[in-house]
């Protein structure tokens, strides 16, 4: 299967969730990065994506909630359409959110740093496989923005969905360590 399908494919599963189910396994998929957080004391800088409502992304606001709470630094990206990459915010003070041009919840008053500092990235995706690679939406925004990061910082996707058998990956393609799905912490490296 090529990778248009497999999005289509799985931008349906998705549509097909009830908010119900969306809150509930993102509560469960919450629960399981903060146990796996917790013994891991060292990681104190945290890039999170802000979910896309019409997509029925994974629901990180309440996770937010509690990292912030939790005395985490904060980071999330925007896309910045000039240069077709994305641009990094500290949010760790961040109360308040607008919705940008593409529907993405953004922090008002959010400064925009270099993405130095950061240990662990929470990214988005529409389906993954057994090797810790996955498709995206397509426009290859979090390849570029993990390719110019340190190798050292954590990739960990979040997903309503288990893995798949093997995807396409092309070589400019950034697999994860980590995939925190409803039932499991799936391991890749």
């Amino acid at each position: 299967m090529d990778k248009k399908t497999i999005r289509e494919q799985y931008l349906l599963k998705r549509r097909l969730l009830t908010t119900e189910e969306i809150n509930a396994q993102s509560e469960i998929i919450s629960k399981r990065l903060l146990d796996f957080l917790s013994i891991r004391p060292e990681i104190r800088h945290i890039h999170i994506f802000l979910p896309i409502k019409r997509f029925n992304e994974v629901n990180t606001f309440p996770l937010f909630e509690r990292l912030q709470g939790s005395g985490y630094h904060l980071y999330t990206s925007e896309v910045n359409k000039l240069e077709d990459t994305l641009d990094t915010f500290e949010i760790s003070e961040v109360k308040e959110f607008k919705l940008n041009s593409w529907g993405i919840p953004f922090p008002i008053g959010a400064v925009k740093v270099e993405p130095d500092k950061i240990q662990l990235v929470l990214i988005p995706l529409l389906a993954f496989d057994k090797k810790g690679y996955r498709i995206g939406y397509g426009k290859g925004y979090y390849d570029k923005f993990l390719s110019k990061i340190a190798d050292s910082v954590w990739k960990v996707g979040l997903t309503f969905f288990p893995p798949e058998n093997i995807l396409p990956a092309e070589s400019h393609d950034i697999g994860l360590n980590y995939c925190i799905t409803p039932e499991k912490i799936h391991v890749f490296e």
